[in-house]
């Protein structure tokens, strides 16, 4: 049974792996604590050996020892600094990482759930936060804490007297932080929600931004932002309220203590009791404790943030996906035929238990046959390529590719057998060769070529301002419809598997383009077994067969002329559209 993932245990796994450069920041800090505290003694050596006692000689030796220390102590914090820093770099990008791995590694239904923005926030935002605090605020907060308590023990070495008052305020540092530290914690989980719900709004307003500038909708986005980036606002202003109140109550209470240990020690001089030097030495161990309190409080604010962050993150990682690979998966026969086979399969959607996107579908593709699916919008077409793709799992029934059920398979395997070509074509904001190679990356560009050259791509491509090499910016908007479905087949073809899923391809498009794309859609389905969903009857009168699907049931299979004359839906959609 695995490990529960916490935070803690979080942190220590991305640690563990730079132990060594963990080891040379903890001997620099404790290097710097020690020169930071030892400075107090040169100090009082300075004052008492070299001031009152009027000897050169001795205060420059005292002075000489403490310019030491402090070459001692600039070398040790460039290596704390440097150390820590680094780490903070190294453990965020390794923790973005993990993120970003996982979130591969769930199923398209986890992401309908959710908002993309909501995600991405947690990879940057959250992500930022605790870099915050592994590369600086932990190293500030484990320093302070060494100098709080190596400063509190300086002071009773120098005088026990002074030592006790200070004592007395530490219950009073101490209640406030407590107090006020819970309050800001869950107001920094807060704070980091309502910094995703902007981050929604942003990822989605700006990818549709066409859509928003068609219909005028920029006033009303404007508003709902605005309200949205208020809310982030007054959360953030009643966490740093309470913050600020933190650090207020804190600084105040140490620094009044340093003035009235001040009043005390500086009558104990007066009367001999303890000696300049020592009262020199106390007050810089006073200031050392004051100073290391009010950075403990302050950074603790930094950490209860990152707490609340990390928190986030622990709960992503957590999220186990529904769909994974099986313990020992099977492995396909060599030279795959591309025979699929659905039997009795049902299955339900998980916002929609109660309605069958699929009941007792059964279908039988031979392979290289072109089987087209058509039917009403919501009657299960699509739902026939997510099954197959195993973005979900029939809650009956068995989906067999080549004779081998594919929740039986790895995941990569089975989808190594399929090419998408979808009805809106993904384009990435990368050039025209990494689009392309998108599904065989290791492909030469004299490969790259023949497929764009197969799917009629090759010509415009040329007459783009750098050729292959030219980006073709976030979701290829620098193309025209056309362009990207020919960027979209020609991916397909050279990434040459044997089952081909077409999504509409060409549903969208104009009739010249149209008939480019269909050219090369024939190209590209030589060989190989292709499902076809069309709304468009006329780009699929060729199939091998036709399967009219309904409500998720299949209710005919026939060539174009049986389904006419003996299917009731197929002669409605036909009377509709291929009517003269």
């Amino acid at each position: 049974m695995p490990t529960e993932l916490t935070p803690l245990r979080l942190i220590r796994n991305l640690v563990q792996p730079y132990r060594a450069r963990l080891l040379v920041a903890a001997a620099s800090l404790l290097i710097a604590a020690a020169c930071m505290l030892l400075l107090g003694q040169g100090l009082r050596g300075v004052i008492d050996r070299g001031f009152v006692a009027n000897d050169a000689h001795l205060l420059d030796q005292a002075l000489l020892a403490l310019f030491g220390l402090i070459a001692v102590l600039a070398v040790a914090t460039y290596g704390r600094f440097y150390s820590v820093s680094w780490l903070g770099e190294r453990i965020t990008a390794d923790l973005r990482r993990k993120v970003f791995d996982h979130l591969l590694t769930l199923p398209p239904s986890f992401f309908e759930s959710g908002r993309t923005g909501e995600v991405i926030s947690r990879l940057t935002n959250d992500t930022t936060q605790i870099e915050t605090v592994v590369g600086s605020s932990a190293s500030m907060a484990i320093r302070n804490l060494l100098l709080l308590v190596g400063g509190l023990v300086m002071l009773a070495v120098t005088s026990l007297k002074l030592t006790l008052l200070v004592l007395v305020g530490v219950p009073l540092v101490v209640a406030p932080i407590v107090l006020l530290g819970r309050r800001v914690r869950r107001l920094a989980r807060q704070s980091q929600d309502r910094v995703a719900d902007v981050s929604a709004l942003i990822d989605e307003t700006v990818h549709e931004i066409r859509t928003v500038q068609a219909y005028g909708h920029e006033a009303e986005d404007q508003r709902a932002f605005g309200l949205k980036v208020e809310a982030t606002f007054e959360t953030g202003r009643t966490r740093i309220r309470h913050r600020a109140s933190m650090i207020v109550a804190v600084l105040v209470l140490v620094f009044g203590a340093v003035a009235a240990i001040l009043w005390v020690g500086g009558h104990d001089v007066l009367a001999g009791r303890i000696s300049a030097g020592q009262l020199s030495a106390f007050v810089f161990y006073a200031v050392i404790v004051a100073g290391a309190v009010g950075t403990i409080s302050e950074v603790i604010g930094d950490v209860q943030r990152a707490s609340g962050a990390l928190e986030r993150l622990v709960e992503l990682l957590a999220t186990r996906p529904d769909i994974a690979d099986p313990v020992s998966p099977a492995a396909l026969p060599v030279g795959a035929r591309g025979e699929v086979v659905f039997d009795a399969v049902t299955f339900h959607y998980p916002s929609r238990p109660q309605q069958a996107a699929l009941q007792d579908f059964s279908l039988h593709i031979r392979p290289g046959e072109k089987v087209a699916l058509v039917g009403p919008s919501g009657a299960g077409k699509s739902t026939v390529f997510q099954m197959l793709l195993r973005f979900y799992d029939p809650a009956q029934g068995r989906i067999r590719i080549d004779g081998l059920d594919i929740r039986e398979l790895a995941l990569t395997s089975l989808r190594s057998q399929l090419a998408m070509v979808s009805q809106d074509a993904v384009i990435f904001a990368a050039s025209v060769i990494d689009n392309v190679r998108y599904g065989r990356p290791d492909a030469s560009e004299a490969l790259v070529r023949q497929a764009c050259e197969a799917a009629f791509a090759a010509e415009f491509i040329e007459q783009l301002p750098e050729g292959y090499a030219t980006d073709l910016g976030e979701r290829g908007v620098r193309l025209s419809g056309g362009q990207r479905q020919r960027i979209a087949i020609a991916r397909a073809i050279l990434a040459d598997r044997p089952v081909l899923l077409l999504d509409e391809a060409t549903s969208a498009l104009d009739s010249h383009s149209e008939r480019m794309v269909q050219q090369a859609l024939e190209r590209l389905m030589e060989g190989r077994t292709t499902l076809i969903i069309a709304h468009r009857l006329s780009t699929v009168l060729h199939a091998d067969r036709i399967v009219v699907v309904d409500g998720g049931r299949i209710s005919g299979i026939g060539s174009h002329a049986e389904l006419v004359a003996g299917n009731p839906l197929y002669q409605r959609l036909a009377s509709l559209q291929l009517q003269a």
